[in-house]
């Protein structure tokens, strides 16, 4: 199944190390079949706030963002971003093709029926 690393980065000011940051990412997650899907891209809010910026890196699969994440590369330029850029950034696992929603409505109905 597919995997995404999803960044809500808040606005910083332009700096060097940023630049370098977005220089040298994308070599760090290629090796792990990594891909942009979201980046440096306008947004819509349509409930609540989301101030500042969304990055979408898309994976094969979840061990691959996880080792994509803990890889040396990319511990390394990790402060270039950090040290200017607070966010919150997440792993996750996608849902496979021909997910059906319903079988999760279903199984909260069949809880609630316990309570």
């Amino acid at each position: 199944m597919p995997a995404y690393a999803i960044a809500h980065l808040q606005d910083a000011a332009p700096h060097p190390e940023i630049a370098e940051y977005i220089e040298r990412v994308t070599a760090t997650f290629e090796p792990f079949g990594g891909r942009f899907l979201v980046h440096a891209t306008p947004h819509e809010v349509k409930e609540g706030s989301w101030p500042g910026g969304v990055v979408v890196i898309g994976f094969p699969g979840i061990e691959e963002a996880r080792a994509w994440w803990d890889s040396p590369a990319y511990r390394e330029i990790v402060p270039l971003r950090s040290r200017h850029i607070d966010g919150d950034i997440i792993l996750v696992e996608g849902v496979p093709e021909g997910y059906d929603p319903t079988a999760t409505a279903r199984a909260i109905r069949d809880g609630l029926a316990d309570v």
